[in-house]
């Protein structure tokens, strides 16, 4: 849809050699339209009564082109990258030229070399061995599994938060306290809200499965799986991956019932799940950005084994292959201790917070949280 409400970009053209000009003017572009004038003095002109979105000055002299875009605003990388390949395209052909080049020989000149990649791996005795890559496949389901992990924590995290807040709001949680423990009520609400996204995601599977038999059809989705094997995901890689998915959404649904005891009104439950959503950020984007740009970086080898970091993180690893599974299992090990640990802590609190009315805030409520703990004991 944005992409057809764009209307092509005016560009004035002025060389010192016509040739050029007409040259540029011939280009064929949905985006760009090049018209060429007379002088400097009648572009600068056009672009100021704003006939033009940008004049261009192109200058030859002996073997090089040089090129200056004026414009009132900026145009864009994409439009500056443009003109610039084209001004080098046009630098390259008059050098071809006066090099006494043909056609075909400044093709192979252009021609780029041949680059390849292979996963290998080696033996007990040292001999190499050759391998499937299924690295790009990989990284697209760990790309997904992120999305897919930080919309159901921004999702549920509000809806886990707003209940607690709801009923401690409204003054029924002391009616329910009287006749179950607190802690019962923490792992029952927490429950029902984790049903409810296995839910979901049973259903976002089964429709995905329904739904291959007729996309696998499709040239373009033919093209992609034929250079990818999808036996090779079932395996580790995709067992660990939804591990840390559920993990996640578990520690991450923790967290939030947590922060939403600490408020008194369920219109307090956004300031409340802020750690909530500034965590999922973080993991977020740096599996996202770094992930994909430099898989070996320091900072995801560290935050890969933090818990709350983990869950997005360590599967692009396992994708990109920078991690074994004797990790990536220390890494899982380390997010399920600490899940329960936090769910531990979380219930024996959940009691005092629940009882607490503070309108001094967030802060001022944990604080009398931890000495009501420490006086009921």
């Amino acid at each position: 849809f944005t992409d057809g409400m764009n209307s092509a970009d005016k560009i004035a053209v002025y060389a010192n050699e016509p040739a050029i000009a007409q040259t540029i003017a011939a280009q064929k572009n949905e985006d760009y339209q090049f018209e060429v004038v007379d002088s400097e003095e009648a572009g600068k002109k056009q672009l100021a009564d704003e006939k033009v979105d940008a004049f261009l000055i192109v200058t030859s002299e002996a073997d090089s082109i040089k090129g200056e875009l004026l414009s009132e605003s900026s145009m864009g990388q994409t439009t500056e990258l443009t003109v610039q390949q084209l001004l080098s395209g046009l630098q390259a052909s008059g050098r071809a030229a006066a090099l006494g080049l043909n056609q075909e020989q400044v093709a192979s000149l252009s021609e780029p070399a041949n680059f390849s990649k292979q996963k290998v791996s080696f033996t007990e005795d040292g001999k190499m061995e050759l391998g499937e890559d299924n690295s790009s496949i990989q990284y697209i389901v760990s790309y997904v599994g992120t999305i897919i992990l930080f919309m159901f924590i921004l999702t549920y995290a509000q809806i886990i938060a707003q209940e607690i807040a709801s009923e401690k709001g409204t003054r029924i949680m002391e009616v329910i306290l009287s006749s179950t423990r607190a802690q019962v009520h923490f792992y029952a609400k927490l429950t029902g809200v984790i049903m409810v996204a296995l839910a979901q995601l049973l259903a976002y599977a089964g429709i995905f499965a329904i739904s291959y038999y007729w996309i696998k059809d499709i040239s373009m989705v033919k093209d992609v799986l034929a250079n990818f094997s999808i036996d090779g995901l079932f395996g580790p890689f995709l067992i660990y991956s939804v591990i840390f998915v559920l993990l996640g959404i578990l520690i991450y649904s923790v967290l939030s019932a947590l922060c939403g005891s600490l408020v008194n009104k369920a219109e307090d439950t956004a300031k409340a799940i802020i750690p909530v959503t500034y965590l999922s950020l973080a993991g977020y984007m740096l599996g996202l950005i770094l992930g994909g740009t430099d898989p070996n970086n320091i900072i995801l080898r560290v935050t890969s084994y933090i818990p709350f970091l983990s869950s997005f993180i360590m599967p692009v690893r396992l994708a990109n292959d920078t991690v074994g599974i004797g990790g990536a299992a220390v890494s899982v090990a380390i997010l399920a201790v600490s899940t329960l640990a936090l769910m531990l802590i979380s219930a024996r609190m959940y009691k005092s917070n629940v009882l607490i009315y503070n309108d001094n805030g967030i802060l001022a409520s944990l604080k009398q949280s931890f000495v009501l703990m420490k006086n009921e004991k």
